[in-house]
């Protein structure tokens, strides 16, 4: 049977943490923490601004989240180096498990988009420059209705356009609250657990199925 199927981009298919060798550039031995936290207020961020009701893109959130990193940790960037962390958002690369897991699902009959809080433009470009874009039937940005994940209206927006109902519609997320919010839409979700030391939310919701790379993901969708 085949099934439609939206796909997380940040951090699901594409790596963020690809920012640490230009960070290790910066502010050497402190990249690697610099990158964590800049990536949890990004989310953090975006979550607010959801709540308040106070949208401005991804982007954005992005763009803050480095200035606070930077003055937590007080690495002292300059302008010149924070354009061009945020310019690198735009190569990050993909895991090495997405080409051939999405690969696998497009051969089933799947069909595959790209949902994600970045604007449709950004994600173009980051899954055309990652090599990947021709896997997805269309890009879905939370930008077309000014909220983010993991808001309800969010899937909802990803259902009408995607052209389906609740059954056989599913979200592949390795971020446990964009995972939560599908499943509280009436989606069936994927977790992917990259690695071991990722612990999902202890909610009264699980996955629908949980899952370690994409490669294991064809089976998984179609025999449930």
């Amino acid at each position: 049977m085949t099934v439609t199927v939206g796909f997380d981009v940040y951090g699901t298919l594409i790596d963020t943490h690809g920012v640490v060798d230009m960070l290790s550039q910066y502010i050497d031995e402190q990249a690697q923490m610099f990158s964590q936290t800049w990536r949890d207020k990004q989310l953090e961020y975006s979550f607010r601004r959801g709540l308040m009701r106070a949208y401005e893109n991804f982007s954005v959130c992005t763009r803050h989240a480095l200035d606070y990193t930077d003055a937590l940790f007080r690495a002292g960037l300059t302008d010149e180096q924070k354009r061009n962390l945020m310019q690198i958002y735009s190569v990050l690369p993909a895991f090495d498990d997405v080409e051939s897991g999405l690969g696998t699902l497009q051969q089933s009959g799947s069909s595959l988009y790209a949902f994600s809080n970045g604007s449709a433009d950004a994600v173009e470009t980051l899954l055309t420059n990652a090599g990947i874009r021709k896997y997805f039937i269309d890009v879905v940005s939370v930008d077309e209705i000014r909220s983010f994940k993991p808001d309800p209206d969010v899937y909802h927006h990803f259902k009408k356009r995607a052209h389906v109902t609740d059954d056989n519609v599913w979200l592949v997320s390795s971020n446990p609250f964009d995972v939560l919010g599908a499943m509280s839409a009436s989606m069936k979700a994927a977790w992917v657990q990259r690695t071991q030391a990722a612990i999902f939310d202890p909610w009264e919701i699980e996955p629908t199925v949980t899952v370690s790379s994409l490669d294991q993901l064809a089976d998984k969708l179609i025999n449930q």
